[in-house]
């Protein structure tokens, strides 16, 4: 199938003007998907002809029939009937309602006949998009490798209709949709059109709101919130960026853990993790899910043979269904977890024809064993998801109550806030909802992972923002002028640092920053640097070792080596800092590979230049100016701790094959805090933090024996336990040996539970004890196999956990 660009060169070859009837009022056409694309927009942005792909076939789409018949059209219509057909020499046929182009063509030398009926021996059909009665026909046609030329306009239909949702009911809509080209009921202004040389942008919003209203009410009847917070799962966040998505569950952040969507004929309803479908506190909601999926066929429920158990809550409701493990032909729903990329053009295909998909998958897992490679571009629930308009990525939500949107108030939408930021970028006055501006930048930047070459949908959304940056320029933070998160400002360089990842040269945008040269150690060098790094690497892995120098904005450097650290595979990283401005407490996202904290000893620097958030613990630390006492008074420290900077500094020690996530990805920076306390700064753990005192230690353990000691409960606070009362017993040797062991090891396991069971081992030979029992008191999964190698250890006689378990009230 030709490339957008290709397709669009050839149906615009010699076409110089857009000489169109002035009494035909054509209709904007909406495009979703990634397979539609803009031919013909007028200045105010509203595509008014389309042309798509669709199985082996292709569409053409003109927003008014009158074009179709209009002689002034030839050169674009021979081009169109020439890019549709696949089988040179194949007939056109023209439905009755468009006789007048079939004179055009057969007077043009194209052989055109009138066809009542699409058929399968004809290259190109022609078609208005009134007809209801070949709906099936068409599409199937189409699919099997046939073009499609159709014409129409629905704002006059939806007049004389009582059927106000015209995007799903309109005749045409039935058809085009499939391939992600909607007829809408907006007037399209024809006063000015101009051909364009290149392939114009799809229009970041076309208003919709009113067409999926319905929809929202139907999915959410009778619900208030939708409670996961007993689900012990942590679900990744969805990002809505479909026009036809909509989100159904959002944190006070605006996060969304559940999304639903129109694509073609069909419905989608995504879920940010497949636990959600045995949350039982979700019944009533699963229930709307699969009903508006069904869209009232009493069609057949199939559910992917590992979600056995939402047989059973659907089951409770009255709705049958079929457990396979995969989609079948006769399925109307197919509710299931994407796992592989296996069948996702079936999947799709299924849906644009009508059928409704319930999905449940995260993402933060697949990220954490794939490092380096964004969730938004492989995830392969988003090989699936992303035309539909909702991605999942890997950022996980905390599990708790979701507030529903509510009827007639305004929800936070990715593309409605990108349009509304390009208006108040434009005039210079007008504001968003609060919170808003800090979701659109961290989303644009998520929205950006999506791969876009040659799919007009988010290579539009690329040229938009690069069009922005180069008329706006980057704003310049400074301690009068400070760049916060919920503004234009702090939007504008999260989009511009999305961009820059998804391989845009913004080097030119940005701006000078005088102050930032006021300092003699920042000012760029005019002479060459000469700088020697000692890179003695005592270890087997990588080693990062500081080359002391930093290079300013907008400074183009040169970097020699002799042909000895060359030849010896060195290299120079140029480090700069990447996060999610929309974790609730700003802190950053370390992507293995990018940063490599292995055993450098670097000189202390804080930056006066952060991005949003409290503080980036890299190199050079970065945090707002209000910070930097609680940072630098040593005297303060040494009196009150300093917890919070410590425990961000944590995140540079952590290492994939000790940690196992989510279970300790808080609880490990706060055990190097407690190390930094005591150790360096002499302040004992009880006062360094009052989550550390001993009653609250003893009811916190006893709280989670009381509910039945579960690994799935094991985390922050109470994972931090277990280590503590390993060192309360053993000290911090047996810790720095097992970290500088694990550091000289290769080939460890991925896994969790292999990794836990590594650690028990490792650590119980570090102690010379048999510490099975007291992970199993923890409920750490031990294997069998690990617990019969230890039993030649001596027994660990003052594990304190048999005191909790002897001394434990029965719950």
């Amino acid at each position: 199938m030709a490339t957008p660009s290709a397709a669009f060169e050839a149906l615009m070859n010699g076409v110089t003007s857009w000489d169109v009837p002035e009494d035909a009022i054509p209709c904007e056409l909406l495009l979703i998907g990634e397979a539609s694309f803009p031919v013909m927009v007028n200045d105010m942005g509203q595509v008014l002809i389309a042309a798509s792909s669709y199985g082996r076939g292709r569409l053409v789409v003109v927003s008014h029939e009158d074009y179709l018949v209009e002689a002034q059209l030839t050169p674009f219509l021979l081009n169109a009937v020439g890019w549709l057909c696949s089988s040179p020499g194949a007939p056109v046929g023209v439905h009755p309602s468009l006789a007048p182009l079939a004179k055009i063509l057969e007077g043009s030398g194209v052989e055109a006949k009138i066809e009542p009926e699409v058929k399968d021996s004809l290259g190109v059909y022609c078609i208005d998009a009134y007809n209801e009665t070949m709906t099936e026909k068409l599409v199937k046609f189409m699919k099997r490798g046939g073009g499609l030329l159709i014409g129409g306009q629905a704002w006059d239909w939806a007049n004389q209709g009582d059927d106000e949702r015209v995007l799903f009911t309109f005749p045409g809509n039935l058809v085009t949709s499939v391939a992600g080209v909607h007829f809408t009921d907006n007037k399209g202004d024809t006063s000015f059109f101009k051909v364009s040389k290149k392939m114009p942008k799809t229009p970041v919003l076309v208003s919709c709101e009113d067409d999926l209203s319905e929809d929202r009410e139907e999915l959410l009847h009778g619900i208030s919130e939708l409670d996961i917070s007993n689900s012990d799962c942590f679900p990744s966040q969805l990002l809505v960026h479909g026009a036809l998505a909509f989100p159904l569950g959002l944190d006070s952040y605006h996060g969304c853990v559940i999304a639903a969507a129109r694509y073609g004929r069909g419905r989608v309803v995504v879920m940010g993790h497949k636990v959600l479908f045995t949350v039982s506190k979700l019944g009533p909601f699963l229930l709307n899910a699969v009903r508006w999926l069904d869209a009232g066929r009493r069609g057949k429920i199939v559910v992917q043979t590992e979600l056995r158990t939402l047989s059973g809550l659907l089951a409770v409701g009255g709705i049958d269904t079929s457990i396979e493990p995969h989609l079948t032909s006769e399925a109307s729903v197919y509710c299931f977890e994407p796992v592989s990329d296996v069948g996702v053009k079936e999947l799709q295909e299924f849906v644009a024809e009508g059928g409704g998909l319930f999905v449940g998958a995260q993402a933060w897992w697949w990220a954490f064993k794939n490092p380096g490679v964004s969730p938004l571009a492989r995830f392969p629930g988003n090989l699936l998801l992303n035309p539909f308009g909702i991605s999942i990525t890997s950022q996980s939500l905390n599990p708790g109550p979701f507030r529903t949107p509510k009827a007639g108030i305004r929800t936070y939408h990715f593309r409605s806030t990108l349009a509304e930021f390009q208006v108040i970028m434009g005039r210079k006055r007008g504001n968003v909802e609060k919170g808003w501006l800090a979701k659109l930048g961290p989303d644009g930047a998520a929205f950006l992972q999506i791969p876009a070459e040659e799919i007009p949908a988010y290579t539009s959304v690329h040229r938009l923002l690069r069009k922005l940056l180069s008329r706006y320029r980057l704003p310049v933070a400074t301690r009068e002028n400070p760049v916060i998160n919920d503004c234009c400002r702090g939007a504008m360089l999260s989009l511009a640092t999305g961009l820059a990842h998804s391989g845009s040269d913004l080097s030119l945008l940005v701006p000078e920053i005088e102050d930032m040269y006021s300092s003699p150690y920042l000012r760029p060098s005019e002479s060459p640097i000469t700088v020697e790094v000692n890179c003695n690497n005592p270890g087997t892995r990588y080693c990062w070792m500081s080359t002391g120098l930093y290079i300013p904005g907008r400074q183009i450097i040169e970097v020699s080596l002799p042909e000895a650290a060359a030849s010896a595979d060195l290299k120079v990283q140029n480090s700069s800092a990447s996060h999610q401005g929309s974790w609730g407490f700003g802190e950053l996202q370390y992507r293995e590979g990018f940063c490599r904290w292995v055993g450098s000893t670097l000189t202390p620097s804080s930056s006066l230049l952060c991005l949003p958030g409290w503080m980036h613990a890299g190199y050079p630390i970065m945090c707002h100016l209000e910070s930097v006492q609680e940072l630098i008074n040593e005297k303060l420290i040494r009196t009150k701790g300093l917890w919070g900077p410590v425990h961000e500094l944590g995140r540079n020690q952590q290492r994939q094959e000790w940690e196992f996530p989510p279970h300790t990805t808080e609880a490990t920076c706060n055990l190097w805090c407690v190390y930094v306390h005591e150790t360096v700064l002499g302040i004992p753990r009880s006062r360094a933090n009052i989550a550390l005192w001993p009653p609250v230690r003893e009811k916190r353990v006893r709280i989670y024996l009381g509910k039945g000691p579960n690994v799935k409960n094991w985390n922050a606070w109470t994972a931090l336990e277990t280590y503590l009362q390993l060192q309360e017993a053993f000290g911090w040797e047996p810790f720095i040996r097992l970290f500088t062991e694990y550091r000289n090891q290769t080939n460890l396991p991925t896994d969790n539970v292999d990794k836990m069971n590594l650690w028990v081992k490792m650590f119980s030979h570090q102690v010379q004890k048999n510490l099975a029992p007291f992970f199993e008191a923890w409920a750490w999964p031990i294997q069998k196999e690990v617990a019969t190698s230890l039993a030649y250890l001596p027994e660990w006689k003052e594990n304190i956990m048999k005191l909790y378990l002897l001394t434990q009230m029965p719950h």
